[in-house]
């Protein structure tokens, strides 16, 4: 028997699955349970709407490898997450989210809804913990779906059931860590490399694309030896991208973000080696780039369907690395010199100098176009200052910038939502207090959650936001136009990011002129970590012209 409450004793199974840090708003159903939480140690960035916690959550996950945590409280708190859990769900994120429950022993609860049905229509899991006995194995277990699923799992506990007093044995129970299988690479069937060395061997125009899953099994190098070898081109999915930023040889992003000339190679290749990728349609673009009888899909568990269409037909089970060190070695050296083969100095100088985007816009007095603020800022921004891209019309403009590597750039857009940027730049600036931190936001997407900035004061987080400011929902304003129809609704003006940032103790400043960013870029870089009693916080608001249509929407909406 125990003195202990309930909350007490689930907050010591989250300390002991070594949770350290937790986004959380508080409410009725979550405070307790947060307050014994901070008691014993755990970091908390409270911030000022709940779905910032859980996408704060996926940003600190993906930087970190570990699960993320967040908390809410039931009823509305946990409905506030609907964007956010689908968005983990589909970027893979392992995340644990302690949301509460309504009190079983109330007849009303003004808060209460059915929890579970409402998670698992986002796609994800849910965990119900009622009953003392079993409910510590339970949370253990719910870490434990996480990282092998690589999925969120919302916690749920009635508000009254936390306040009980803890009667159920208190016996050592081993961890999610203890208990999770220690898996070794798979290498390839000899079987299936036959066929791979088969099929490369018809190819003489190949391009080694590497994904999320290459960086996470250091499959870089790997790659670039085998493009190498086969006198092929590189390239990476979104999620990738800088995994060979200073190779001549890459191709830069493969999809729907796509340069020109990386768009033109894709579509000429007989062969894409597809390296740890989940081969959406964004990284085909819907088929336009590639189709499946020219991909070779390499991957732990290699898909014939992805997304609604055929993603390749030929396939190799296996690590990501193993397998393509296993082709490097099985395939002959080719002679690149031959002109069967494209890899030459001529084509990287042809990489080099064609523009990412020829398209032409008459120039507007007092504005920018976006394609140049991008070049200029890639040059600006040091890279290793940890770079985070939203989603909306200006993330494809900065998914151009070509000298981040892939460990300084992150992109979490897999279910296409806006206002996402701020919430994942401060999980980034939670993992990496001691990093400077760059958020490439549009107006509108940022101003979705503008209370935030207040969060990244209050956490004295090293944030730096550069926002693309055209006045407009920039997707929606060129889809209007192209379709010919009235653009309100997506038109708004410009608003004074500069001026909000001082409202919220940081700094800001407006742009109308690219010769102004490099004393500003200067003045973020020169602050001072050390000191606590100076805001890092830092917004420079980018005029933009909203003439400048982005070359996926030019292809997708305007004839």
């Amino acid at each position: 028997m125990s003195d202990q409450k309930v909350y007490e004793v689930l907050a010591n199974v989250f300390i002991a699955e070594r949770v350290s840090t937790c986004f959380a708003l508080l409410g009725d159903a979550n405070m307790n349970w947060a307050a014994a939480m901070s008691v014993q140690g755990c970091e908390f960035v409270y911030v000022r709407h709940e779905h910032c916690a859980v996408a704060a959550a996926m940003a600190y996950s993906r930087t970190t490898d570990k699960v993320g945590v967040a908390s809410v409280t039931c009823g509305p708190g946990l409905t506030q997450i609907m964007t956010a859990l689908p968005a983990a769900v589909r970027a893979h994120i392992p995340m644990v989210v302690f949301a509460g429950e309504a009190p079983v022993k109330s007849s009303w609860y003004n808060q209460a809804i059915d929890q579970k049905p409402f998670v698992e229509a986002c796609g994800a899991k849910y965990v119900s913990l009622h009953q003392q006995k079993p409910m510590r194995s339970m949370l253990r277990d719910a870490f434990l779906l996480a990282t092998s699923s690589r999925c969120p799992v919302v916690v749920g506990v009635p508000v009254d059931v936390q306040d009980e007093i803890w009667q159920a044995p208190l016996s050592q129970l081993p961890t999610s860590h203890d208990l999770l299988p220690q898996y070794a690479p798979v290498a390839p069937a000899r079987s299936q490399l036959n066929k791979a060395e088969e099929r490369i061997a018809t190819a003489n125009k190949i391009v080694v694309m590497a994904g999320l899953g290459a960086v996470q099994s250091n499959a870089g190098q790997a790659c670039q030896l085998l493009a190498e070898k086969l006198g092929a081109l590189l390239a990476t999915t979104l999620p990738a991208k800088g995994l060979f930023y200073e190779d001549k040889f890459s191709l830069g992003v493969a999809g729907g973000f796509s340069s020109e000339i990386a768009r033109q190679l894709l579509m000429e290749a007989d062969l894409i080696i597809a390296v740890g990728t989940s081969l959406s349609h964004h990284n085909a673009d819907g088929g336009k780039l590639f189709v499946a009888d020219n991909v070779l899909h390499i991957d732990i568990e290699p898909g014939a369907i992805r997304q609604g269409r055929e993603a390749a037909k030929h396939h190799l089970a296996c690590d990501a690395k193993l397998g393509v060190e296993a082709l490097c070695n099985a395939v002959p050296q080719r002679d690149v010199s031959s002109e069967n083969y494209w890899r030459s100095d001529k084509l990287a100088t042809f990489i080099k100098d064609t523009p990412l985007d020829s398209a032409t816009f008459q120039p507007e007095p007092g504005l920018l176009d976006p394609r140049d603020v991008v070049k200029a800022l890639d040059e600006l921004i040091p890279s290793n200052w940890f770079c985070v891209n939203s989603s909306g019309h200006c993330s494809c403009f900065f998914a151009q910038m070509n000298k981040r590597p892939a460990n300084r750039f992150l992109t979490i857009r897999e279910f296409g939502a806006i206002g996402n940027g701020l919430s994942f730049a401060m999980g980034v600036a939670t993992a990496m207090p001691d990093e400077k931190v760059v958020l490439f936001d549009g107006d509108g997407s940022l101003l979705m959650h503008i209370q935030e900035l207040e969060t990244v004061v209050r956490h004295n987080m090293n944030i730096l936001i550069v926002v693309m400011n055209d006045g407009a929902y920039g997707s929606e304003v060129h889809k209007l136009r192209a379709e010919g129809l009235p653009e309100q609704g997506s038109v708004f003006g410009r608003p004074g990011f500069a001026a909000m940032a001082k409202g919220f103790d940081g700094a800001g400043a407006t742009v109308t002129n690219l010769d102004a960013l490099p004393a500003l870029i200067d003045q973020f870089g020169a602050q001072n970590n050390e000191r606590a009693d100076i805001p890092r916080l830092s917004v420079i608001d980018v005029h933009v012209s909203d003439k400048v249509v982005s070359s996926v929407i030019r292809r997708s909406h305007q004839h």
